[in-house]
């Protein structure tokens, strides 16, 4: 274990990625009775050495499973990287008392971190995508055997083992073949075609400061507006549009039917004719 030990220095994923497959498989795995006699030294007394002879033993695993997500289009560097967090999470969870392997506890942790860090940073998926298509994302990838389009017959196989219909599977399907394209385009200043990029042709409108000037100086005139126009109003019209409209509680039509001893159709009436004058003088105002 000793030797094992020693490459650690050279277990850096982002370094040199060849290197570091190379030394991970270097690592001897551990025996049944090796594991679980550092499990216990990890569970019951805390070894920290136990623990870090637990990760790099099971490092081969982590890139096994790594491996499996290479369709994504991310560092084959970075997907390790997240699976030993996983590792390492197991590790620190497991108890030799579960009586299984710890590469069989560790798997569902692993694949846990790399399905979390493809969610942040696989921009098909994050654009417009819900919970259920992104699960739906990893179901049909894992459902796929080939690279090819699924005819008819696999599509509605697919469709039938997901719970959903074959139009949603073929809408997948195409987001998973389309290419991911970077909103702020190609990092080569040189590159012709990087006008093309979103960034150069979507604009957020609303965070300009004159847009915005301008829709606080209308909404200003448009409250003085209304409320020079509610002035010449009489009282009992006045009251009932502000307990119909400006209140927080409002009021009912039969409330204010009660309230002034009418009929609630007067009141709809009063009401109506109250807005029709409002109207007219804040045009007149305008």
């Amino acid at each position: 274990m000793g030797t094992s030990l020693q490459l650690a220095d050279r277990l850096i994923p982002g370094a040199n990625l060849e290197s570091y497959i190379q030394a991970a498989s270097q690592i001897p795995v551990l025996t049944a009775d090796e594991e679980r006699e550092l499990a216990e030294r990890l569970h019951y007394e805390e070894d920290v050495d136990a623990a870090r002879t637990l990760v790099l033993s099971h490092l081969r695993f982590v890139i096994h499973i790594a491996r499996s997500y290479s369709g994504y289009g991310l560092a084959q560097a970075d997907l390790i990287q997240e699976g030993n967090v996983g590792l390492m999470k197991a590790v620190k969870r497991f108890n030799p008392e579960y009586g299984v392997r710890l590469v069989s506890f560790a798997v569902h942790w692993i694949k846990a971190e790399i399905h979390e860090f493809i969610l942040r940073n696989w921009r098909i998926v994050k654009v417009a995508t819900t919970k259920a298509q992104r699960k739906l994302f990893f179901n049909l990838r894992s459902q796929k055997k080939k690279l090819a389009w699924l005819n008819q017959e696999e599509l509605n196989a697919v469709a039938h083992d997901l719970g959903v219909e074959p139009r949603v599977v073929r809408e997948m399907e195409g987001r998973l073949a389309s290419q991911d394209t970077a909103f702020d385009g190609p990092q080569d200043d040189d590159d012709d075609h990087a006008y093309q990029a979103p960034a150069y042709y979507l604009e957020d409108k609303r965070g300009d400061p004159a847009t915005q000037l301008e829709q606080s100086d209308w909404a200003e005139d448009s409250n003085g507006r209304l409320m020079q126009a509610l002035g010449t109003l009489d009282e009992r019209s006045q009251d009932i549009l502000r307990e119909r409209w400006l209140s927080e509680s409002k009021s009912t039509l039969h409330e204010l039917a009660d309230k002034y001893g009418v009929s609630a159709e007067r009141i709809r009436q009063l009401e109506k004719n109250a807005m029709k004058k409002i109207r007219t003088r804040m045009a007149e105002a305008a």
